[in-house]
């Protein structure tokens, strides 16, 4: 191996790799009594569709749009509102593109593209009525990521983390995973998993979906266990040396960095062995484990949320559908429609669905105005679903108008739905908050938001 690279590594790579022990830390030192109130949900797993699925072909259907397919949008909607890629344009209705059907007690009407995660209609919230400030991909994601639309603010990842820690001493408190398919896969910066103003061990850490989920994890050839062991004892001798003549806070956050690395050396390869998983439960995600699909990796957030991993994002890079939208979002729900309904039962299987909280959506919707055969970005309303410890299943919240371009009833913000968040792990959201530069920074920004009481169990 070139030993420039695994220098590299040693003095750059680690930088994000949560501990318990110094969020604990930090914590402590900005005194804020975590949790606040007694948890319903121990970690969050955080399924993002990103590109902008469309809600008129996933969970909101619009039989009045269905009518009106191919005639103008009616100017009353659209005069004087943002569009994307429409603006100017002869706008006419495009009407769902898929059959939808009511399944379970609860009789929620999903897309037929969506077999499996129907099956959880009983189990899962329907939100209908988000609503986001961002019309374009990237700062979209920043602000579904960060609460803000300035880019460098900590991820919601890294708030988690700061306000609880990690329980695992031997991987990352905060892991993403990527995926793509099934139509245009935009690209994701690593700053939407930033620590931003937070310290830096609270970045979230990117694993590869396939190979070697942590480049450099194993030794080359001629060092052992022992003398690895001793090059990180003498690093964080003289890191310490320099930290009681500076009293840094990097300098902490860098040792405990490096100890870490080193004991993922050991756990990422337990982490990655799946021999201990029984066909059964291969069959049920329908994977081969480090495929890098999104199943796989939902395999790997099930084996991460045993481990103690607090925040686990997956994004499946493969829901930008300008054209070919009926058969773009077929394909990919086709690629993540088994993957989260087998983790939504595995986890119900091993008594951890009531612990844990599955958040499932993407950064805005889609229009209902035709883009040729596409559809545009649309941030007045579009769909998420939640599941998971806390959460009331089997119903839908919030409304949208007759041609699903406005909101009618119950909106909900990006802030609400992290202030809900928040409060299903403990915290309060107003009070999350981190001091720097004079001013209290928190998740949710400075605008009025709630905790959406009516999904809650």
């Amino acid at each position: 191996m070139n030993p420039i690279n695994r220098r590299t590594f040693m003095s750059h790579g680690l930088a994000g790799l949560g501990s318990l022990a110094f969020s604990r830390l930090f914590a402590a030192e900005n005194q804020l009594g975590i949790p606040h109130y007694r948890p319903k949900v121990k970690r969050v797993i955080h399924l993002c569709m990103a590109g902008g699925p469309s809600h008129l072909e996933s969970f909101d259907y619009k039989p009045e749009l269905a009518k009106l397919n191919g005639k103008g949008m009616p100017e009353s909607f659209t005069k004087g509102q943002q569009l994307a890629q429409l603006q100017g344009q002869a706008l006419k209705c495009m009407g769902p593109q898929w059959d939808f059907a009511k399944h379970g007690q609860s009789q929620a009407e999903i897309s037929e593209i969506f077999p499996n995660i129907a099956k959880h209609a009983d189990e899962i919230a329907i939100i209908r009525s988000m609503h986001t400030e961002q019309i374009n991909h990237d700062p979209a994601h920043t602000f579904m990521n960060t609460g803000s639309i300035i880019p460098g603010r900590p991820s919601m990842g890294s708030w988690v983390l700061y306000g609880l820690g990690s329980e695992s001493q031997n991987l990352p408190g905060y892991v993403v995973l990527t995926s793509a398919g099934g139509g245009q896969a935009q690209p994701i910066s690593s700053r939407q998993w930033s620590n931003g103003l937070l310290p830096g061990h609270l970045q979230g850490v990117e694993f590869q979906a396939a190979g070697d989920p942590v480049h450099y994890v194993n030794n080359p050839s001629g060092i052992t266990e022992a003398s690895q062991k001793d090059v990180i004892n003498a690093i964080n001798r003289l890191n310490g040396i320099n930290s009681k003549r500076t009293e840094h806070h990097d300098i902490a956050t860098r040792m405990e960095q490096y100890e870490l690395a080193f004991r993922m050396q050991a756990a990422v390869p337990e982490l990655m062995d799946t021999k201990g998983e029984s066909q059964q439960t291969l069959d049920l995600y329908g994977c081969t484990p480090g495929d890098g699909s999104f199943a796989s990796n939902c395999l790997l957030a099930r084996r991460l949320a045993e481990r103690g991993t607090r925040f686990i994002q997956l994004y499946h890079r493969g829901w930008d559908h300008h054209s070919g939208v009926k058969n773009g979002t077929k394909a990919a729900a086709g690629y993540v429609d088994q993957g989260t309904s087998a983790l939504l039962t595995d986890l119900k299987q091993r008594g951890m669905l009531d612990e844990t909280l599955v958040i499932w959506g993407g950064e805005f919707g889609r229009t209902p105005m035709a883009q040729g055969n596409g559809r545009d970005h649309h941030i007045k309303a579009f769909s998420i679903f939640l599941a998971g410890g806390g959460i009331k299943g089997g119903i839908t919240h919030g409304e949208t108008d007759d041609l699903g371009y406005g909101i009618v009833k119950d909106p909900v913000s990006v802030h609400d739905l992290h202030a809900t968040m928040l409060h299903l792990l403990g915290l309060q959201h107003d009070a999350l908050t981190f001091k720097t530069q004079g001013l209290d920074f928190k998740l949710t920004g400075v605008e009025p938001c709630k905790v959406i009481k009516e999904i809650l169990a």
